[in-house]
């Protein structure tokens, strides 16, 4: 609040009384008053209404400083009413009984739509659920009588079954740290639940998965884990080159006292243009636009549920060539560890 303003603001009270001041100093005149008294009543009134001028500045001063500082500098500045105290003047009580009562018809709208957001999460969770049991069923039946079925029927009850999957963890992804447990896991049996799950369609689509040097500890969740690198092993799967022999390859390696997960494949790879993005909520890139139709949300659940863990996730890649997904575990130090 400066004082700059406040006088242009009060312009038309000030020029008000300066007028009457001057019609009161021509009435004395004309009545022949002695110079030294119309000189002593000038500058009692200038003086006064100065002083008005700097008390009502003064007055207000701290609170819209407070105001307007408090609401810059808070992350949710819906709350700023619950850093003030209510003022002493007219004009600024109202404001503050103004603010109140937004601040109080917002936070009741909030909470409706966070419990109508809620209702509905747990009602997509409870379905989710509900599918997956005729999916796994029906997946068993497939296993158990694959001459029955044909390749492609096999193909797409497992892009359901993916697919069902992503929708579970994107509706927890929000507040995974309800869900996850950080615990002591060997890498070597999560990677090992993932090569058993994608055994199938590897071996349809003729990749090699080469595995070595995992045997690390690494403090993590075993469940988010393992839906991150199912992530990335289908997307290496997706997008594989057809004119050369594929393979995924997975190994660890401890770096600078921090354990590195890498996934490396000799895929289509990933234009430059499309790198920086590839994390990004639905985007799906060139790659995603001519080689299969894609949603753009495995990654971008995956870089989430990292951010939550506590892992970087990365990738590097050359167009034709290769890709790397590279997850960077933290030692247990970063953790609050439950054994």
């Amino acid at each position: 609040m400066s004082f700059k303003n406040y006088f242009k603001d009060k312009a038309f009270y000030i020029i008000s009384y300066l007028i009457s001041l001057i019609l009161l100093l021509l009435i004395f005149r004309a009545f022949n008053v002695n110079p030294a008294l119309t000189i002593m009543v000038f500058v009692i009134l200038i003086s006064l209404f100065i002083l008005l001028i700097l008390y009502g500045y003064y007055r207000k001063l701290n609170f819209y400083k407070d105001l307007i500082n408090n609401v810059n500098n808070m992350d949710k500045a819906y709350y700023v009413l619950a850093t003030l105290e209510s003022p002493d003047f007219y004009d600024g009580k109202i404001l503050y009984d103004a603010l109140y009562t937004i601040n109080k018809s917002m936070i009741e709208n909030i909470k409706t739509l966070e419990k109508q957001n809620e209702d509905f999460k747990e009602y997509i969770e409870m379905w989710i659920h509900e599918v997956k049991i005729p999916l796994s069923t029906l997946s068993l039946m497939i296993h158990n009588h694959k001459n029955s079925f044909d390749k492609k029927t096999i193909e797409q009850i497992k892009r359901i079954n993916d697919y069902v999957e992503q929708v579970l963890y994107y509706a927890r992804s929000e507040n995974a740290e309800k869900d996850y447990i950080i615990t002591s896991v060997k890498l070597e049996k999560v990677i090992n639940q993932v090569a058993l799950k994608n055994k199938d369609t590897l071996l349809d689509n003729k990749i090699d998965l080469i595995v070595k040097n995992i045997n690390y500890e690494i403090y993590t969740d075993a469940k988010w884990l393992e839906f991150i690198l199912n992530q990335v092993v289908s997307n290496s799967i997706k997008y594989k080159r057809d004119d050369e022999k594929s393979y995924i390859e997975i190994y660890a390696e401890e770096i600078n006292g921090l354990t590195k997960l890498f996934i490396k494949d000799n895929g289509i790879g990933i234009p430059k243009e499309d790198i920086k993005r590839v994390f990004n909520k639905s985007f799906t890139g060139y790659n995603g636009r001519i080689k299969s139709k894609s949603t753009g949300m495995g990654l971008y659940i995956s870089k989430e549920l990292c951010n939550k863990l506590g892992h970087n996730i990365d990738i590097e890649s050359e167009k034709d060539q290769y890709t790397i997904v590279c997850i960077t575990f933290n030692n247990n130090e970063f953790y609050n560890v439950i054994n």
